[in-house]
């Protein structure tokens, strides 16, 4: 009998699925190699550690919070006194801009009174000038009627005595 090859499809994928796997698996190493910096960034974190804890003997932490402590004591005792210190300062502020204010307004009121008074002579002036002219126009209007008057008193005299001589003619007769 004779044998024959064992070429088989089955046979066949499994050993190319071998094949592959192995590429696989040789693909993720030289990934991990290349791209994955975990263990190079673990072993920096460890010598940051070691350096600033161990070698300092936390040295920096200790002076921070000897910084903290004083901020904190400082404004326990500053603040306080700031506090009062600009209160006072601020009210002394609020009474000046007070006086100010008022000192303004005076200066306002006698400004807006001698715009007022100067309005007031003017409108004086008008009215003394308007008087004066209206005064004139009745001078002129009292001669027109007295010359009027005078006329007609004489008239009225003519008249009369032509009047008078017509009835004295009259009376003799």
């Amino acid at each position: 009998m004779e044998r024959k090859e064992n070429n088989s499809p089955l046979k066949r994928h499994s050993a190319e699925f071998i094949i592959m796997d192995k590429v696989v698996k040789d693909v993720g190493d030289i990934q991990s190699r290349l791209l994955d910096h975990r263990p190079i960034i673990n072993a920096e974190v460890r010598y940051f550690v070691r350096e600033f804890e161990e070698k300092r003997g936390y040295r920096e932490s200790r002076l921070l919070e000897n910084l903290n402590k004083m901020v904190q004591e400082t404004n326990e005792q500053m603040l306080p006194t700031n506090l009062e210190d600009t209160s006072q300062q601020l009210s002394d502020i609020i009474r000046r801009l007070e006086a100010a204010n008022h000192m303004a307004e005076r200066v306002q009121q006698r400004e807006l009174e001698a715009q007022q008074n100067t309005h007031l002579q003017a409108n004086l002036e008008k009215v003394k000038d308007d008087w004066a002219e209206f005064l004139k126009e009745q001078q002129r209007l009292k001669e027109e009627v007295d010359e009027e008057h005078a006329k007609a008193v004489g008239e009225v005299s003519t008249r009369f005595s032509e009047k008078k001589k017509d009835l004295s003619q009259y009376s003799f007769m």
